[in-house]
């Protein structure tokens, strides 16, 4: 029930205050599109704020951050050019974008989450320290393996690409096959 946030800053600088406390150990982030961004971002926020980064940080599905957009906004459009770009994004089931009841509760918080990402700005820093992992969908028509390729600037430690079968949203019929290249990635043989 609480107002979502429309703008990463404020929800980056949230986020790493309540994080914080429970980053007495090595710790790692994965974000899937809008979460890769709220990861990379969060990451150089504890960084700057706390002077600590991640060991590692799996982007998934997720231009970097200096790229230019390819895609025209989405967050403001009217209610059903928005209902249908979620539906060409394939990641909500249609049985949900065609309950009227769910959506009149959903259209806030994906609108919000739409424009987190949708106007953010990027502003350069140095590259972080710790290990960046990008993951993306071979048919993914929203994120080009080019615009993944594209993380490598953000770190000065090793970077890595792998891309697997399926779009935007391939970690749902390629998860058992990324569940375990995250694991051997954290245990330090992927």
């Amino acid at each position: 029930m609480e107002t979502p946030f429309t703008r990463l800053a404020p929800l980056v600088q949230d986020l790493a205050q309540a994080v914080h406390p429970l980053l007495d150990k090595p710790f790692a982030f994965f974000g899937h599109s809008l979460g890769a961004m709220v990861a990379f971002e969060l990451a150089r926020q504890l960084r700057r704020q706390f002077g600590v980064q991640p060991a590692r940080l799996f982007i998934s599905a997720s231009r970097a951050p200096q790229t230019t957009a390819r895609h025209r906004p989405i967050h403001a459009l009217p209610e059903t050019e928005f209902l249908d770009e979620l539906r060409r994004l394939n990641g909500t089931p249609g049985e949900l974008l065609d309950n009227a009841e769910f959506m009149r509760f959903m259209l806030p918080v994906l609108r919000a989450d739409f424009a987190l990402y949708e106007t953010h700005a990027y502003a350069p820093e140095p590259p972080l320290d710790c290990v960046i992992a990008a993951f993306g969908g071979s048919e993914d028509q929203r994120v080009s393996q080019g615009e993944l390729e594209a993380w490598r600037v953000q770190t000065s430690a090793s970077f890595s690409l792998r891309m697997l079968p399926g779009d935007h949203f391939y970690m749902n019929a390629a998860q058992p096959l990324l569940l375990r290249m995250l694991s051997a990635d954290l245990r330090g043989d992927g």
